[in-house]
């Protein structure tokens, strides 16, 4: 831990208050609720992927609570139109003109629960948002609020009801990650804290839009290296020429490994990214935007491997 300086002080005391308001309601989660923050203060999107029933839900809707901000949840289902998204226009009979009505997209924080329920071409009605923070609808361009962060949650496509998202959807989030199962002793926690009510119930809201908005300042002049940069691009580079993998990373896995990762290295209590940081990053980072060929899908092979492989295999700049 080094000594940083007073306003890098300040960021990290607005993580710390963030992260011990999540901490009330997740147990046992520490360095996934690291990520989830680590992406927030970038304006990342992050996609949950687990099974029903592991917190995925319970996370989004705690950080919406912890922040005083604007929050929206959309359910997910196979009927969902992208106009149930981003808003309609409705004629009004007695100015006798249309409105325009806007959707729940239009806020600080979307909850996109299970959003491998609804058809592709409802999915898709997110593209633009998460990637330009803004809508066009009727000739129209529309800006959202900002900051606009989307966390998104899905089952395993394996599971029934479900469809797997588009390329271009997953290269919008900025990282995947499961919560995996909790030990026996946490989950005897979480049984204890939801006896008489859920902990959400008594979560208050920590930090202000204008402190999200100053922490993100501060994540932007965290330090790296050349060296680090040459680094993260040597890391996605190397997905392009892997055999196994058919569609390799573009170079907006290059920018957002590096923003992640000064965002983890300041919630760290560095000012200056570290090669832990990017290494510990590389797979949630660039994992979902990678497309395994057919052959090696049906031997197992899964994305995740492949960068730990490609990590493993490089020199560390010193």
């Amino acid at each position: 831990m080094t000594n940083i300086p007073p306003h890098f002080a300040q960021a990290q005391a607005i993580f710390e208050k963030l992260y011990a308001n999540l901490e009330q309601v997740m147990f046992g989660q520490q360095r996934t609720l690291h990520w989830l923050l680590a992406a927030f203060s970038t304006g990342g999107h992050v996609l949950l992927e687990d099974v029903p029933g592991t917190g995925k839900t319970t996370l989004a809707k705690a950080l919406a609570i912890s922040c005083d901000t604007q929050f929206q949840r959309i359910q997910f289902t196979p009927d969902l139109l992208p106009s149930d998204i981003i808003g309609i226009s409705i004629f009004d009979p007695q100015k006798q003109s249309f409105r325009f009505e806007q959707g729940p997209v239009f806020c600080h924080i979307l909850l996109a629960d299970e959003i491998n329920r609804a058809s592709p071409r409802t999915q898709s009605a997110l593209l633009e948002a998460m990637a330009e923070n803004q809508v066009s609808i009727e000739r129209q361009v529309r800006m959202l609020p900002s900051p606009f962060f989307v966390i998104a949650t899905q089952n395993p496509v394996e599971f029934h009801g479900t469809y797997p998202l588009p390329e271009a959807q997953l290269d919008r989030f900025a990282m995947k990650f499961n919560l995996g199962y909790v030990s026996n002793a946490q989950e005897v926690a979480i049984l204890n804290s939801q006896g008489r009510q859920h902990p959400l119930a008594k979560l208050k809201s920590c930090i202000t839009l204008n402190e999200i908005q100053f922490l993100q300042n501060q994540v932007k002049q965290v330090r790296i290296s050349e060296e680090l940069k040459q680094y993260i691009v040597a890391i996605v580079a190397a997905t392009r020429n892997k055999a196994e993998i058919k569609l390799g990373a573009s170079p907006r896995a290059s920018l957002t490994l590096m923003k992640i990762a000064q965002a983890l290295s300041l919630l760290d209590g560095f000012e200056f990214v570290t090669p832990d940081a990017i290494k510990e990053l590389a797979v949630p980072v660039i994992s979902h935007r990678l497309t395994v060929d057919s052959q090696s899908q049906f031997s197992g092979v899964e994305a995740t491997t492949l960068i730990q492989e490609i990590v493993d295999s490089l020199p560390i700049p010193s």
